[in-house]
Formats: C-alpha cells, structure tokens, sequence
C-alpha cells in the first residue's frame, strides 16, 4: 500500500529509513518527482523498473547529496566535470562520468559510464542527507507517459506499486535536468533540461546537441532519449516552423468540427483559440512558465477528455530547446509549417 505524506522533517526521515531498507520512494526535486531507490543495490533498483514498467535498456541518474560523494558512484572526475559541479551543483544538470564497479549495471545499463547529479530541492537535498546513500530516481509516473510535477500526478501513475511518496508541491523547473557528455570535444547535450545550452557554453565554451530519436536499444547513452517518451494519453500534434501558429488554427478549424480539442498554448494565444472552441490549458507567458506546465498541461487534458491536442514548438533559445525536445517526444506526429 502506498502512503501519500507531507514532507515534514519525521515523514522524510520514515523515507530515509524505507530507502535503506530497499524500498522505493517518490519526491520533488527541481525538476520533475523522481521514484528512489538505493543505487547501489541492485534488488532495490529493480523494483524501479517493474513500477515503472520500464526497459532495462534505458538508464537512471544517480542523485547525491553533495559534490564529496561523486566518488562513491564515479571513478574518476575530470577537470571539466568538477567546473560544472561548481558552477552548477545543486542544480538541474546530469553528468556522465566513467562508472564505480559497485554502481550495479542495471543502472547504467550495462554502460561503463554513469549518470550523477545534485539536485536543487530542500526535499530531495534533505532526504539524501538522511539516507546517506546515492540514489536512483527516474521520473516517478509509468514509462512513457507525461512526467509528473506535483505528487498527485505520482499518486495517480504509481498507487499500489511502490512505498511512499513525499509531498512537496509543484516542481519549479517542470522539465527534467540536462544531460552532459563531457567525454567528447566539444561536450554534448545528450538531453536539453534545465541548464540551457547558453548557460554551458558560458562555463566551458562551445557544445553541441544531440538531436536523433532512439529505438529501445541496449546501452542508450542517457535517460530520456527513446523516440516515445513523454506522452499524454490523447493523440497529440506539434507544429513547428515560421507559421506554426497559423497550421495549428487551421488544424483546430478542421479537426474542431469532429473532435474534442486540446490546446497546449502561450496565454498570449489562449484567448483566441478559446473563442475558436478549443480546451486550452494556459502555459504562461515566458519560457520559464511553458516550460514548467507543458506536463501539467498534458495530464491537464487528459483529464478534460479531449480526444487530440495541439501545441507549436518555442524555438531553441534557452529553455526553448528543452521545450521541444520534450513536445517532439511526446507528440504522436509532428507538422512541418515552413
């Protein structure tokens, strides 16, 4: 049976102990909820996969509590990876450093390389403090589906599959952390998250981005790169290009005459696709705000049972390029409007 707790100092403490005893518990971070079990053992990380559903060949990111402790999961830390930390730590960026043999590969899918970060929540900083273990936490919300960002959103995907969920509130980011490979020249964003490819190159000079889907193949370099991932229930279409907005009108012209439709819109927009006949979920105004609600947004409709959403894409400045990776994942089909 699942518990659903308000994260007070004894109720994170009662999660700590679950954690050591090999159980599997959901909290905030910055980003999204992630689903913990301790990393190191390996009976315990695969309770992730089967709540999740999830396939063995996609990795988990390793959560610490502090710098110090990178060296109980990595090898070894290169110079580049300690000026990251510093300018970033704790904060919303993974970085992929070369593996301790004690990090079970299940992990890390068999890669010799694994996934760590720091995150920026007075939850999830608290209840690393208390385990003292580095550990593992995907998403907590069944695989595929849209990430959660409040604990309500965990409560619906998970009840009845793992321990404890620790109730923080909303996510403040929204959208999950970027995912570094500092082993190449120049680095690579694996996954756009919530260190922006601007604020990178600002420490550590030029990246570059890795921008092809992946099939469910053994050994992906990082969490969040299978072609479907993200996804709301209902039929979703992304609009990209110049005339974005002007296909998807069109698109909720047509379709609004035979379907229930969605909108996932900037408030700016949301005013006329409502008056069109649209069920419009309001992102906000700036990239922050969208990219905080695109998920909220997603379960948000669901809920509403529309039968197809519409959302354009934001461009790739900033958040913008975290905004599209996830939008590109999520959508059942994506629409050239050059």
């Amino acid at each position: 049976m699942t518990e659903l707790l308000a994260a007070t100092p004894e109720n994170i403490a009662r999660a700590a102990e679950v954690l050591k005893h090999g159980g599997l518990v959901a909290f905030p971070t910055e980003t999204v909820y992630g689903l913990g079990a301790n990393a190191l053992d390996a009976k315990a990380v695969t309770g992730i996969f089967t709540a999740k559903e999830r396939p063995s060949a996609d990795p988990l990111i390793v959560h610490l509590a502090r710098v110090e402790q990178v060296p109980l999961v990595a090898r070894s830390v290169p110079e580049t990876a300690y000026r990251l930390m510093q300018a970033f730590w704790p904060g919303p960026l993974t970085l992929i450093l070369p593996k301790q043999p004690a990090v079970p590969d299940l992990v890390t899918s068999s890669l010799e390389t694994v996934a760590v970060r720091v995150p920026n929540h007075p939850i999830a900083l608290a209840l690393l403090h208390e385990t003292g273990l580095p550990i593992a936490a995907p998403s907590a919300n069944r695989f595929g589906h849209t990430s959660p960002t409040t604990a309500l959103h965990v409560w619906h995907d998970l009840r009845g599959r793992i321990d404890l969920i620790l109730d923080g509130g909303s996510a403040t980011i929204g959208v999950e952390s970027t995912v570094l490979d500092i082993s190449t020249t120049p680095a690579r964003i694996l996954r756009p998250g919530g260190v922006t490819r601007e604020m990178l190159e600002a420490v550590i000079g030029p990246v570059t981005v890795l921008g092809q889907k992946r099939k469910a193949e053994p050994g992906l370099p990082s969490p969040g790169l299978l072609e479907k991932h993200y996804a709301p229930r209902a039929e979703m279409i992304l609009f990209v290009g110049e005339h974005a907005r002007d296909a998807l009108r069109a698109c909720l012209a047509e379709q609004g005459r035979v379907r229930k439709v969605g909108v996932l819109a900037a408030d700016e927009e949301a005013g006329a696709l409502e008056q069109a006949g649209a069920v419009v979920y309001r992102l906000g105004s700036d990239l922050n705000s969208i990219a905080r609600h695109i998920y909220a947004g997603m379960r948000w409709l669901d809920g509403q049972g529309v039968d197809l959403i519409l959302c354009r894409d934001y461009g790739e400045s900033g958040l913008g390029l975290a905004v599209r990776d996830r939008l590109m994942r999520a959508a059942s089909r994506i629409q050239s409007a050059e």
